[in-house]
């Protein structure tokens, strides 16, 4: 069995890929996943590869460039985390304090903290219900899934409301205090999902448009290239340093709270934890429309990896690749590690059909499916560890999907795609 010493060394020893391995890599991927186009970027050892492959647009001449913006989705919220870090840092914040106290208004449950809505503990549901509505007023009529700081549930709702603390302690909006405070410092140009030159996602072989309300810019309103997301990768290695290293450290610690079941092995505040907490990696993964991106970064190791996509398969290729690069000596985690024991298919018991909601979303179980928002997903297969699996309808892929809370055939809620949901 290997020591936290031989992993270190292992690490630290690795040689850097060199970037014609990678870009042969990549292009294959590109090729086999059908993805009109990507960028990958690797640092090791304080030196950068960055490769890329296809195009911006299906059907269009214009190759994707290393500079290329694609939306990154909800790695924004890495962006919005380490702008709310940095005014920790300069004691302009109090992660404990509640939320309502620092915006100055009523009617917010007092375990609302930036902490705990960082960290996805905050109780409030997914998504707003209104998305031309305030965020205030959603928050306040928010049917919460579960107490403050009691379980995980990823919120886009939370993140809105953290960009409405930006805003109330630097006097900023959200955007100009992201491209002011993170951004510009550390030398990315800044584009928003809205502007215009932003590749484009693709269901297929088909471009989609960018739709996301302006509520939820501190959620996913970022365009990035993957050399763009390993700096921003880098602040979590220190370099260069928006963070001090206590302030880090707290951002980087694992919240007891915080079980992201499907997404990760723990996280933090803004951001994932994989493998071993004392030895694993950071990092956050983003969907937005048409586009898949995913960010990592080995703290033991000093190496940072960043994949971009333009394609609804892009998920599937990031699987692919993690599984070339660990050939290559990087053992770069691509999802939540699995259980080694064998678990048993079983029949969904009667008692855990039914409806359960997470804010405005609702999840029906049957037998041999779950629908979400009236979108089917067959081949609902459940195992006796109470995971199940659904065929995903886009790739026909089996997939890992979530799991029941509670006892067999009286379950109280359901995690899927980390989000908790209770029955009605």
């Amino acid at each position: 069995m290997q020591s936290d010493r031989d992993v270190l060394d292992r690490r630290a020893g690795t040689r850097p890929v060199p970037a014609a391995r990678l870009d042969a890599l990549l292009a294959g991927l590109v090729r086999r996943f059908r993805v009109p186009g990507a960028q990958l970027a690797v640092w090791q050892g304080d030196e950068a590869a960055v490769v890329r492959a296809g195009v911006r647009q299906h059907g269009k001449a214009g190759a994707m460039l290393a500079a290329s913006a694609v939306p990154v989705g909800s790695i924004t919220k890495l962006v919005t985390a380490t702008l709310a870090m940095v005014l920790v840092a300069d004691d302009d914040l109090d992660l404990d304090e509640p939320v309502g106290d620092v915006l100055g208004v009523s009617g917010l449950p007092a375990g609302l903290t930036t902490r705990r809505l960082l960290s996805h503990t905050s109780g409030l549901p997914s998504d707003p219900a209104d998305l031309a509505g305030s965020v205030l007023k959603e928050v306040r009529a928010a049917a919460p899934v579960c107490p403050p700081g009691t379980a995980f549930s990823y919120s886009n709702l939370g993140y809105a409301l953290v960009g409405e603390v930006i805003e109330a302690v630097t006097g900023m909006g959200w955007r100009e205090a992201a491209q002011a405070i993170v951004l510009r410092p550390l030398g990315i140009q800044t584009v928003f999902v809205d502007d215009p030159g932003v590749v484009s996602g693709h269901a297929g072989d088909r471009p989609v448009e960018q739709i996301l309300p302006p509520m939820l810019d501190p959620a996913g309103a970022l365009a990035m290239s993957a050399a763009d997301l390993v700096t921003l990768g880098r602040v979590h290695l220190g370099k260069p340093g928006l963070l001090d290293v206590v302030t880090a450290a707290d951002m980087h610690r694992r919240v007891p709270a915080a079980e992201p079941f499907g997404l990760a092995d723990g996280w933090g505040l803004g951001i994932a934890c994989f493998g071993d907490p004392d030895n694993g990696w950071l990092g956050h993964d983003g969907t937005a429309d048409g586009t898949s991106c995913h960010l990592r970064i080995d703290q033991a190791g000093a190496c940072v990896v960043a994949l971009t996509t333009n394609g609804t398969t892009g998920a599937d290729l990031w699987h692919a690749l993690a599984g070339e690069l660990a050939e290559l000596g990087i053992d770069v985690p691509s999802r939540a590690a699995r259980a080694a024991e064998t678990t048993r298919v079983v029949p969904v018991p009667p008692g855990d059909f039914g409806t359960y909601r997470n804010g405005s979303i609702d999840y029906v179980i049957t037998a041999d499916r779950l629908v979400v928002d009236g979108e089917v997903f067959p081949e609902l297969v459940l195992h006796d560890d109470r995971t199940f699996t659904v065929r995903d309808p886009a790739t026909g892929r089996v997939t890992p999907c979530g799991r029941f809370r509670g006892e067999p055939g009286a379950s109280a809620a359901v995690e899927i795609g980390g989000r908790l949901a209770g029955r009605r």
